[in-house]
């Protein structure tokens, strides 16, 4: 979609934004489940009943693509890469190998089960890096239909609250040290909010540990969305398509991502703005992932049946378990 006159988007974006104020609000109420799935559930909620007409098309599309990229831009610069990499270099080999078991298992997995290509990224991405977050950073880039990101977010939010309560008392079961359990959480939990609170839950120390952890899984997008991007321009190339352009298929969010962080690990961010910029990031995200749930089709999501959420279930299953197997094979447990 092209970028139209602000008057051509104002119906759909406003609607947007007001849905989204009710997500946050609601957001704050339930924290465990968080602005951007209410987002998405109220977005497909207001969609399948209330259907709004062409004329909220070009903002709805507007938020879901432009604002989304925005909201990956300002969450770069809470990401201070040099303080991830210095303390988190020891969930690195963890964080690596459950990477690749969720890949993998997606792969694996989604074949067995039939789920689409890009509803089997999505899947796969989102339960390996970072939920919710991952799979709105990948969206420009594969360009999946909106209800296959609906879909994806809403599965793996399903096995975030499943995780939150099923953790801590397994991590006890198990014995687990506050830095185990925090390397489980950091690794096998997806969305930040979910690993804060399974983390905290079990301790102050796990929740902090967990929490670095979970940055360093985070940065891991920057590599993936470049990956994804070569196999896009790849496949464009072979397919010949006479618009081929690399410059078209290029994530530029994602350089604008690094510029974000890097000024934030070289101090040059006053510490007063990053609040700031955080509360912006949240509501720029909820507000784009409101936008994918207005545009979400509920219909076609009922119709790709139950497949997608145990293809969920597998993977997350898989790198929960690698996750402890990876800690007992280096003796961190």
């Amino acid at each position: 979609m092209s970028r139209l006159p602000l008057r051509a988007n104002a119906t759909g974006l406003l609607l947007s934004v007001g849905v989204a104020c009710v997500a946050l609000w609601l957001g704050h109420m339930e924290p465990v489940i968080g602005g951007p799935v209410f987002g998405i559930i109220l977005g497909i909620l207001v969609r399948a009943f209330f259907a709004p007409n062409e004329h909220f098309n070009p903002g709805i599309g507007f938020a879901s693509k432009y604002v989304l990229q925005w909201s990956i831009i300002a969450l770069g610069a809470g990401l201070s890469l040099a303080q991830v990499a210095h303390t988190g270099l020891d969930s690195l080999a963890v964080t690596v190998v459950t990477i690749s078991v969720a890949g993998l298992s997606a792969w694996g997995l989604g074949r067995f089960l039939g789920v689409g290509g890009k509803l089997k990224l999505l899947i796969g991405v989102g339960t390996a890096i970072c939920g919710g977050s991952a799979i709105a950073a990948i969206t420009p880039i594969i360009k999946p239909d909106q209800h296959e990101t609906a879909f994806s977010i809403s599965t793996i939010f399903l096995f975030n609250i499943v995780a939150v309560l099923l953790f801590p008392a397994l991590g006890h079961m198990l014995h687990l040290s506050d830095a185990g359990f925090g390397m489980w959480a950091g690794t096998a939990i997806n969305d930040t909010s979910s690993v804060v609170a399974a983390g905290y839950s079990y301790s102050t120390a796990a929740g902090d540990f967990a929490t670095i952890v979970k940055l360093t899984r985070a940065t891991l997008i920057i590599p993936i969305c470049l990956v994804l991007v070569v196999i896009v321009a790849y496949r464009e190339k072979r397919d010949g398509k006479s618009n081929f352009k690399l410059s078209r298929v290029f994530p530029w969010f994602i350089l604008w991502f690094l510029v974000a962080s890097a000024l934030r690990t070289a101090g040059a961010l006053p510490a007063s703005v990053l609040p700031i910029i955080h509360d912006a990031a949240e509501v720029m995200i909820v507000v784009a992932l409101t936008a994918i749930g207005l545009s979400s089709n509920l219909r076609r999501m009922a119709q790709t049946g139950v497949r997608p959420i145990l293809l969920g279930l597998g993977v997350w299953a898989a790198v929960s378990v690698s996750s402890l197997l990876v800690q007992v094979v280096m003796g961190q447990l």
